[in-house]
């Protein structure tokens, strides 16, 4: 196949990466970038940015591209086949907006280098972002663009493809267990807690499990691996393994052995991955979560979501990269469902203060179930429509759709009701929607 030829009278960094993720990670047809106009003369298709040129698939330039520093934007919307766009223009040939700076600031994540008020854990509010302010964040809307990107260039490159809709279900193991393995000081804690407080369901639920040989109420792992095995799909454990125990940091500890039986089963099924602990902005602790991880596992770490989705750019992303990260899960909001960089798809992080793409690959998520229940108040019914609505999109576009979910909405707790079987319908469904679009 050619790669796709791309006119502009001058090149950046920051136009290369929005390239190589258009047609390198996306399209995968390669692409040819040429700053000189007698070179595209006699092509019978290109693509132009920011000139009108006969023959050329005119993309507008918006010149956001060829600044060097941050500065807030005035972006001006308009719609494309029936798609917000942003950076709208009133070109009367090729596209109506600048396809390449809108991408870039989503992907570079440009609006979170502005001033803003940080919620209590530190985390860029959901509600300061542009898509949110539109009622827009519920939609992969990059890659809306993309697909009618991808139908326009076909009729140029045949040969041109665009990979299936694929799902990838994650979990997040915060705590492991309700009631097992806390340990003498921390059950008699919980117990006197629950006799201070008169809640006698809590005493007999917590012996039943501790002394009667019930199943703890958070213990959904073997459930999860029949799920799993039943749907034929690979699960991605994110794996909290604080050395101490904090008000966020509740899990197990992972020195302790029945902890350490339970990770290397969940590797043995999927993937462990971690999830550094609250706390871990400190190097020496991060590092300890990950050798522990990596000692137990029998293998190295590279990736990893963020505890609480807590981070903040650039700080996080480049701590991240100093550790030995290559791979972060955490792109989306901890507050808010939705897809906060506008795609559904992975792509490398750009520094923007540095100017440069890192080897920083992120996966965006865009649904966690603490979010929906705990955040946005919805019932096990209200959230898996939300859920499913996002997922049609997703499979429309044929993006990647990743979701989050922690073993204690998928037990037995009397406050989760109901999920589990709502999530058994949900992940056989859209793993067997995933696996036909990849036989197609």
């Amino acid at each position: 196949m050619q790669p796709i030829t791309v006119y502009c009278k001058h090149t950046s960094s920051r136009l290369v990466y929005v390239l190589d993720w258009v047609f390198n990670d996306v399209f995968k047809c390669g692409y040819r970038l040429t700053l000189s106009e007698p070179d595209v003369a006699e092509l019978p298709f290109f693509i132009s940015y920011g000139t009108i040129l006969p023959g050329a698939l005119y993309i507008p330039d918006a010149g956001l591209l060829w600044e060097q520093k941050i500065v807030p934007q005035t972006v001006d919307f308009g719609s494309w086949k029936g798609i917000p766009v942003l950076y709208s223009t009133d070109a009367a040939n090729g596209l109506p907006f600048d396809f390449f700076s809108s991408v870039f600031y989503f992907l570079s994540r440009y609006e979170e280098y502005y001033d803003y008020t940080p919620d209590k854990h530190g985390r860029y509010p959901a509600e300061e972002s542009i898509l949110f302010k539109n009622d827009l964040l519920s939609r992969p809307i990059i890659d809306e663009w993309l697909l009618e990107l991808y139908k326009l260039l076909k009729v140029h490159v045949s040969q041109l493809t665009l990979e299936p809709f694929a799902y990838q279900p994650t979990y997040d193991i915060d705590i492991a267990f309700s009631y097992k393995h806390k340990g003498l000081v921390r059950t008699t804690g919980a117990y006197l807690k629950a006799l201070l407080r008169g809640n006698l369901n809590s005493l007999v639920e917590r012996s039943k499990v501790l002394f009667g040989g019930d199943t703890d109420p958070f213990d959904c792992f073997n459930w999860l691996k029949d799920l799993h095995a039943k749907a034929d799909v690979l699960p991605v454990y994110f794996m909290l393994a604080a050395l101490r125990t904090t008000a966020y940091d509740k899990n197990i500890s992972p020195t302790n052995p029945a902890m350490q039986s339970l990770i290397r089963e969940l590797a043995s099924e999927g993937r462990v991955r971690l999830h550094p602990s609250y706390f871990s902005t400190e190097a020496t602790v991060f590092k300890q979560e990950k050798d522990m991880l990596e000692e137990i596992t029998g293998g190295s770490i590279s990736s990893s979501r963020q505890h609480y989705i807590r981070m903040r750019l650039p700080d996080t992303y480049r701590a991240l990269i100093d550790r030995g990260i290559t791979d972060d899960w955490s792109m989306g909001y901890g507050a808010s469902i939705g897809f906060r960089a506008g795609t559904s798809r992975p792509f490398y992080w750009f520094d923007l203060e540095s100017g440069a793409q890192t080897m920083l690959r992120v996966h965006p998520f865009c649904f966690m179930d603490s979010t929906a229940h705990y955040e946005l108040g919805l019932s096990a019914d209200e959230a898996f429509k939300r859920l499913e609505e996002m997922s049609r999109l997703v499979q429309k576009v044929k993006g990647c759709l990743v979701t989050v979910f922690h073993n204690f909405s998928l037990g037995s707790e009397e406050e989760w009701k109901g999920w589990n079987e709502y999530y058994k319908e949900f992940l056989i469904t859209v793993s067997k929607k995933a696996k036909s679009a990849m036989r197609t």
